[in-house]
């Protein structure tokens, strides 16, 4: 984790270094991943998220231990050494379980923690700050960080019961937004206030400290905050970077510490840099990922309508549709149907809830379908011009090649250059 410590350090000091985080359980946006720290020369930094991975499986179906061997797996695959992935936790807490007592979900969370650790990850974002369903609906700081003392008390002792030491860097804060982004349509954003960051710091330091985990104190590399920025299914709201101008101060009043920024998915190419260099030097991108990995599926099932024959099509965005609309539960609480307007956001919304269906088994199939309808045939320059624009001028330079998986990766790989030009 000297990594993570080391960029904090050098960012406070005003050099432009930051780190992005990948939250994603997609093979081929991982595979992307790491194909850029490659280009790069850098590690990368991979999180799994409380609902996608835990002790019951998630709505990926692994475990934190079935995560790591499945992230060994494809760093084996493309020749990059797993001293060059840090494994992160993200929303690590309650999230699962909101909807039952507090006492329930923190030995879930307790659970949580210690199998996330003993997997052998190494960045723990502790997120106790949503209430549960005995709690009042607005938890306050001193609660907040009283429950994510205890819970960083669990990672301790499992780090030195597996390890025999702990080297986990950790993530506190109480401004944290929901994984994914926002559940609804928003107006405006609000900037975190420094009071507020003043009061976090400070109830996080008090609970850590009476609970005798100053060791670990010292190890909480970032604050969560929010920048300014944010997304819902048709939005993006840019950073303001004169906004934020008393957060970033800020930085300089505390010890050690950077900021956490989540959802800045889909921001402008220029933000992130700016971001960086107002400490936030964590950037969290995840929905924009998969939203990328849909777009470019979704580009290849044209191409597919074009070049196969009827009989032997995937119809991968109709198998999509049929298995969303037969099981809703991952998006009827957050889209609107407003004037039909659903239909839309389940294939193209920014929120990118559409990500919850890329594991069961008829969509599996259908993209399989599909990479090898794709394969089977050359696609003709034109149709490369026309759906991967991108690609095409790469491929006409002869830096490319014209293969499904290859055309998705490098979609994917759009995005993470914005990120990886702007962390330095």
């Amino acid at each position: 984790m000297s990594y993570l410590f080391d960029m904090a350090s050098a960012n406070r000091q005003g050099q432009r270094r930051g780190v992005y985080s990948v939250c994603c359980a997609q093979p081929m946006v991982i595979e992307a991943a790491m194909l850029q720290a490659q280009e790069n020369g850098s590690v990368v930094l991979i999180e799994a998220t409380a609902n996608q991975v835990n002790q019951y499986g998630g709505y990926t179906g692994m475990k934190p231990s079935d995560f790591v061997r499945f992230v060994e797996g494809l760093a084996q695959k493309v020749g990059l050494p797993m001293s060059e992935v840090l494994l992160g936790g993200d929303h690590l807490g309650p999230v699962c379980w909101t909807d039952e007592p507090y006492e329930q979900a923190k030995k879930r969370s307790e659970e949580l923690i210690d199998a996330y650790v003993r997997a052998g990850f190494k960045k723990i974002h502790l997120d106790t700050s949503m209430p549960c369903a005995d709690d009042p609906q607005v938890l306050t700081d001193d609660v907040v960080a009283e429950r994510a003392a205890h819970l960083c008390d669990i990672a301790e002792k499992a780090a030195q019961d597996s390890f025999g030491q702990s080297d986990i860097c950790y993530v506190v804060g109480t401004e944290v937004p929901p994984p994914g982004g926002a559940k609804e349509e928003i107006s405006s954003i609000d900037v975190t206030p420094t009071h507020r960051v003043q009061k976090t710091y400070d109830s996080h330091q008090q609970a850590f400290q009476s609970r005798g985990l100053q060791q670990a104190w010292d190890r909480v590399i970032a604050l969560v905050v929010q920048p300014g920025v944010e997304f819902d299914h048709l939005k993006v709201f840019d950073f303001d970077k004169s906004a934020a101008t008393a957060l970033s101060d800020f930085v300089k009043t505390v010890p050690k510490i950077v900021f956490e920024a989540h959802s800045t998915d889909y921001q402008k190419a220029s933000a992130y840099a700016e971001l960086v260099k107002a400490h936030f030097a964590i950037l969290k991108v995840g929905p924009q990922l998969t939203f990328a990995m849909r777009e470019a599926i979704f580009s290849l099932s044209h191409i597919e309508d074009q070049l196969s024959d009827e009989a032997t099509r995937s119809n991968i965005r109709d198998v999509l549709e049929t298995e969303m609309c037969a099981n809703p539960k991952y998006w009827e609480k957050f889209y609107d149907d407003k004037q039909g307007a659903a239909a839309l956001l389940r294939k193209y919304s920014f929120s990118d809830r559409i990500r919850y269906y890329w594991n069961t088994k008829p969509v599996q199939d259908a993209l399989k379908t599909l990479l090898s309808n794709i394969d089977a045939v050359e696609i003709p320059l034109p149709l490369i011009s026309q759906y991967f624009p991108q690609q095409y001028q790469e491929i006409r330079q002869g830096r490319g090649a014209p293969r499904a998986q290859s055309l998705i990766i490098e979609n994917v790989r759009t995005v993470l250059r914005d990120y990886a030009n702007a962390c330095g």
